[in-house]
């Protein structure tokens, strides 16, 4: 299905989210926003759906905000300023709470916003090659939106650097600061990408997307308040039909349903 500016596929459990404005390096419009969060809200919903590979069509995964977009936000009221930063940090959100693990599969330079994105998948794999940069600064600007995820991947002392510095960085110094989780080269990104797939549809769906929750919400939690909380989380799955099922699975010396298939991208 394409969304104008991205294009949604899927091939059994597993779903293929592209950027799809190779033209223009995929940079994002106010379009491409509405469509990612569309894309992913159908994805959310879909129960068959189990995986995401998100990636960019072409050379680059994303070049950071259109020029054409920008020069209609140069014109735009603080009312209509706040709606458009609010929508880039909707769909920012969108990714990174998805149910559904997301697999980037970073082809290419990851500019601005596209960075952001790569911090909002659960997994990373880069090309080699890609390049990634925090470029809002010359421009007067500041990576607001993408901060949170930025900060979660990258840590204060590397955002400090490369926020103010506005310099580029490689695949391999983003894997150093934890942006990326692996670099490959582009000949064997598919390959690397498609290990990931296989590892994650071991796992029950349930299992994954509480996983998921439970790492957002620890990190939001006093120890006080995790004591419990980890408690009932794990309760609640053991006695579920994947938990009962997974365990009874696993003392048989057999695979679950959901580990004996799965097609991959």
């Amino acid at each position: 299905m394409t969304r104008g500016t991205v294009l949604l596929t899927r091939q059994g459990a597993v779903a293929r989210v592209t950027l799809n404005r190779p033209e223009v390096r995929n940079a994002f419009n106010d379009q491409m926003l509405e469509d990612l969060l569309g894309a992913f809200a159908e994805i959310r919903d879909d129960r068959e759906i189990r995986v995401v590979v998100l990636t960019g069509e072409g050379k680059s995964f994303c070049a950071g905000a259109d020029l054409h977009w920008m020069k209609r936000v140069v014109e735009y009221s603080y009312e209509e300023n706040y709606e458009d930063s609010l929508r880039l940090a909707k769909m920012l959100r969108e990714i990174y709470c998805c149910p559904k693990p997301v697999i980037g599969r970073i082809n290419g330079p990851a500019i601005g916003g596209g960075t952001g994105v790569v911090a909002a998948c659960d997994i990373a794999v880069a090309a080699e090659d890609a390049v990634f940069a925090f470029s809002e600064t010359k421009l007067g600007l500041t990576p607001a939106a993408i901060s949170p995820y930025l900060l979660k991947r990258m840590g204060e002392k590397n955002l400090r650097e490369y926020f103010l510095t506005g310099e580029r960085f490689t695949a391999a110094r983003a894997a150093e600061m934890g942006l990326v989780n692996a670099v490959v080269g582009a000949d064997e990104l598919d390959a690397a990408v498609e290990g990931k797939v296989k590892m994650i549809l071991t796992g029950g769906p349930e299992a994954l997307a509480v996983s998921k929750q439970l790492i957002r919400e620890v990190a939001e939690r006093t120890l006080e308040e995790n004591t419990p909380y980890t408690a009932e989380v794990i309760s609640r799955l053991r006695m579920s039909d994947e938990g009962q099922e997974g365990m009874n699975a696993f003392l048989s010396k057999e695979k679950p349903s959901w580990a004996r298939g799965g097609e991959t991208p």
